[in-house]
């Protein structure tokens, strides 16, 4: 029996109605494009909340859904009092830089190491402005090379 099929009449005698959809470990894994010990460990932090019979934990959807919201995310990350990536202000992580530009996001960091790339350092974390990201772009990734 598969494990989504398991868990749908599970969820009884928790203030939940009868027949509500909970999922095992393994499908809320793939739902949330996590592993398993993702799941199992925002399970045993308490940052999940569900239930466990003998042997089999089951999350009930809205459980889950509520995990999504509150899941840690970079792009929330303060500095300071203040969104370290803030997008609206102009300040972006090393990775969406990349993103941006099409390009690894080593690049960037060889890029900023080599000071082609102005970058901030807030915390463990490096801030760059989409000033500096376009000035990169223009001066060094949309260069034509020199011929003859």
């Amino acid at each position: 029996m598969d494990d989504l099929a398991w868990g749908q009449n599970q969820g009884q005698g928790q203030g939940r109605e009868v027949g509500a959809k909970v999922v095992s470990i393994t499908e809320a894994a793939r739902i949330n494009n996590v592993t398993r010990q993702a799941i199992y460990v925002a399970i045993k932090q308490k940052k999940l909340k569900a239930t466990k019979d003998s042997t089999r934990w089951t999350i009930h959807l809205d459980d889950l859904e509520e995990y999504r919201k509150n899941k840690y995310s970079r792009t929330k990350s303060l500095f300071n009092g203040e969104l370290l990536f803030d997008t609206r202000k102009g300040f972006f992580s090393v990775n969406q830089a990349a993103k941006m530009l099409n390009v690894p996001a080593q690049k960037i960091y060889y890029a900023t190491r080599v000071g082609l790339l102005k970058a901030h350092r807030k915390g463990a974390a490096w801030v760059i402005h989409i000033d500096d990201i376009k000035g990169y772009q223009e001066n060094y990734l949309n260069r034509r090379p020199k011929v003859g």
